[in-house]
């Protein structure tokens, strides 16, 4: 199970891979200890998911919220298991309910109710403890609740999204969102104290009744209320309807016996699997990882995935072909045809949007590994909040379109395109990694570039964080860190490549955890890696 990686770094970076046979890894400290308690405590890997994403609800509200939604993928021991937690559309959602409220309009809206579907991620919490946890589901929230009621000190990174969001006119005028986010008519500053006492209550309700108090009941009333009262569409029918769905996830051959794991459609995973599909047919591993030739087959592979995702991907029922078909090796191997080494080509993808998510990953000395993710997407979400309960509310909505000849086009009770994705890398039939990388389109390319460096290039999960990245934005454009080689720099754009720098470490470039398998976990654990893009830690004992 162990990977012959090289464990000096070469980057510059504050961290090194934390070596545990019990860990949680996550983007900031607070939520990553809360994880590592429950553990201490006797739960699994599971319960420890569930108790820090429900403080990171709380440490990283930018992100993140009681309105997200969420996904997993869970190595029980004995099986690969994923789980879809994106919510549906309100039932009175169609494409005349938008043409008539917003005349002319060519896109879904960004903010505000008539963004918001129905939030997944409690639904998660309450399914992954139903069927896997140890722990009382109460346990799992009281780490949330108490540092909801007490408060904590703002982070470093997460105050400078907070403090932008501030200025974003159309966040701020929603409805609860200053008066929960602005308490002083402002953004917090760095190690200041915020409290969510509405949160608080939301946990504890949430924790007593198992997660049936947000979807049919005290909390499910708050949020359809508000809705009714500033003229939402969600009503208390289209909660309680809402059931999280356990998939069968898609998968792809690598290399040397690995094999990569994603949520299937409505989520963006499969772009990440076309990508190494792609890029397999390439001997990237000759190559210097850091040097244009291996960069600029991988910006080529990402955009053919991107090209075919934005066309074809949307809620599996309304997909005019099956996901799989998108990762017929034939087809693969006729994609990665149409790579030029030599030059940069348009291969008419979308305009990727950007978003704001949380992920995390716990793994246990029994063997059990956990991969989550949960996002209110494009920071704050919808902007939208129920003070008395805390709940912040996503905007996924904004995922879908209003092109009726796409299959993603909104209808009622239907899922929207989906950004967010937790991965998981087999080997052989093993469990080796539980991974993700949270950022918008981001997630798929971070998943591509950390994968080719631990697998091709052996480089252990922390350097693979550390290493500066590339993200492709639209058309021959792509952003690139500052840290990138100059010569790299240079033979990327006598390629043909736009290269553009963005010096955003927050959310543009993607941050990741890792938890490696070493072998038996009982005896020689994990090996866990935290992405110094974010206030997080790797964390274990």
């Amino acid at each position: 199970m162990r990977h012959d990686f090289h464990w000096s770094t070469g980057y510059s970076s504050r961290r090194m891979p934390v070596f545990a046979r019990n860990v949680v890894a996550t983007s900031h400290p607070l939520a990553a200890q809360a994880g590592l308690r429950i553990l201490a405590a006797g739960g699994n890997a599971v319960d420890a998911a569930v108790a820090t994403a429900a403080v990171m609800t709380l440490v990283e509200p930018c992100s993140n919220g009681l309105g997200s939604d969420a996904f997993a993928i869970v190595w029980d021991g004995q099986r690969l298991q994923g789980l879809n937690a994106s919510g549906h559309a309100p039932a009175a959602w169609t494409p005349d309910y938008f043409r008539q409220r917003y005349p002319g309009r060519e896109s879904m809206p960004t903010r505000g109710w008539d963004a918001v579907t129905v939030p997944g991620a409690v639904s998660a919490w309450a399914a992954l403890s139903e069927r896997y946890g140890k722990l009382p589901f109460a346990d799992l929230m009281a780490p949330a609740a108490e540092i909801a009621e007490r408060g904590y000190a703002v982070p470093v990174i997460v105050q400078q999204k907070w403090a932008l969001a501030s200025h974003v006119a159309e966040l701020v005028q929603q409805p609860g969102f200053a008066e929960t986010f602005l308490p002083r008519g402002r953004a917090p500053e760095v190690g200041e104290l915020f409290k969510f006492p509405g949160a608080a209550r939301a946990l504890r309700l949430i924790g007593q009744t198992r997660g049936e108090a947000f979807y049919r009941g005290e909390i499910a009333a708050a949020i359809a209320a508000q809705a009714q009262a500033q003229g939402g569409a969600m009503r208390e029918d289209d909660l309680a309807a809402y059931r999280p769905e356990w998939v069968e996830t898609l998968e792809i051959d690598y290399r040397h016996g690995y094999r990569l794991h994603e949520i299937p459609p409505n989520g963006q995973g499969i772009a990440a699997l076309i990508a190494l599909g792609i890029l397999r047919h390439f001997d990237i591993g000759s190559l210097d990882p850091d040097g244009v030739e291996s960069t600029h087959l991988q910006i080529e592979a990402m955009k053919l995935a991107f090209a075919d995702v934005y066309r074809h991907v949307s809620e599996p029922g309304s997909m005019a072909l099956k996901a799989n078909d998108l990762l017929d090796d034939a087809y693969l191997a006729e994609r990665a045809r149409l790579v030029d080494p030599r030059r940069s080509q348009d291969f008419h993808a979308g305009n990727p949007v950007r978003g704001g998510t949380i992920y995390l990953t716990a793994a246990d000395e029994s063997g059990m590994m956990v991969s989550f993710i949960q996002s209110n997407y494009m920071g704050f979400g919808s902007g939208v909040v129920v003070p008395e309960f805390g709940v912040s509310l996503q905007n996924r909505g904004n995922g879908f379109t209003l092109d009726a000849s796409h299959p993603n086009i909104v209808a009622p009770r239907k899922r929207p395109f989906h950004t967010i994705i937790p991965a998981f890398l087999m080997r052989d039939g093993e469990p080796q990694m539980s991974f993700g990388v949270m950022g918008g389109n981001m997630q798929p390319q971070g998943h591509l570039q950390t994968l080719v460096r631990m697998l091709d290039y052996h480089q252990n999960p922390q350097a693979a964080c550390d290493a500066p990245r590339w993200r492709f934005n639209q058309g021959r454009v792509i952003n690139v860190e500052p840290h990138m080689r100059r010569d790299t720099l240079a033979g990327l754009q006598a390629l043909g490549h736009q290269v553009e720098g963005l010096d955003d470490s927050y959310m543009d470039f993607g941050a990741g955890q890792f938890i490696w398998r070493q072998g038996d976990p009982a005896v020689e654990g994990y090996a866990a890696a935290s992405d110094p893009r974010r206030d997080g830690a790797a964390v274990g004992f």
